[in-house]
């Protein structure tokens, strides 16, 4: 399982996700925070008396809304260096790898649920919906991470990463939709049935393992999969302990000792 060491430079700042952090040197302070970074280093505040800070208030309680919509963290960690240069460690929550994203402010990014470990605060952290009501049948890809602004974000992920262009697999490739980690924007996301509502369709989904959907990446740009799923890892764990009974059939007829 790896781990980020990152550096910081004196008042510079980096935010995590509560429960990535690992470590930290004496001179670096740790705040904690419902409110997200502006993209400009500062937490987001409207400014200016009473109506500043009605608005900031405001604006928080929508980001924590949606965070709590996406089954995310409440809070955020921000560690700042005081004093000189110091140093922060933090991890993902899964065994696999990590993989630091370099953000220009001309194309976001988005990324699976939880895939987030930590940024610079010149990064923002928002909530995107994807997929419509075929994406809520997708389960991991309906709700997506996104990161805008300028800077390096670090994310995490199970088992192996690959790195994929669509556009070199004549423009659209079809993964299971827990295999996706991330994405740039342009790539376009969407969840499609496996096969029709016939013979074959029932047999890719109850023999297949991959239940009823797949998730589809078209487009032009960088997209990273991982070789393990959490779906897949969990049903291990239940398996190896005698606690999940599937037998031959898979995912739709499997049962749960409870």
């Amino acid at each position: 399982m790896q781990m980020a060491v990152v550096n910081l430079h004196p008042g510079q700042t980096v935010y995590c996700e509560a429960g990535k952090f690992l470590f930290k040197t004496t001179n670096v302070t740790m705040e904690t925070r419902l409110s997200g970074p502006s993209g400009n280093g500062q937490s987001q505040g409207g400014g200016g008396g009473m109506g500043g800070m009605l608005r900031q208030a405001m604006g928080t309680a929508m980001q924590v809304g949606q965070r709590m919509l996406a089954g995310e963290s409440l809070a955020f960690q921000y560690f700042t260096s005081q004093g000189g240069e110091g140093t922060v460690g933090f991890a993902g929550v899964l065994p696999g790898e990590m993989r630091a994203l370099e953000l220009n402010g001309t194309r976001a990014w988005f990324a699976e649920k939880d895939a987030f470990v930590a940024a610079e605060s010149t990064v923002e952290f928002g909530i995107a919906f994807s997929g419509g009501r075929t994406g809520m049948s997708g389960g991991e890809g309906f709700i997506l991470e996104k990161f805008t602004g300028h800077g390096t974000v670090i994310i995490a992920g199970a088992g192996n990463f690959i790195d994929l262009n669509p556009a070199d697999f004549g423009g659209r490739i079809e993964v299971d939709t827990g295999c996706v980690v991330a994405f740039e924007e342009g790539i376009q996301y969407g969840v499609q049935r496996v096969g029709g509502l016939n013979r074959q369709g029932v047999m890719n989904a109850v023999f297949g393992g991959e239940g009823l959907s797949l998730a589809t990446l078209e487009g032009n740009g960088r997209v990273i999969l991982q070789s393990l799923t959490i779906e897949s890892l969990a049903n291990a764990l239940k398996k190896a302990q005698g606690g999940d009974k599937q037998g031959p059939t898979g995912g739709l007829f499997s049962t749960h000792a409870g």
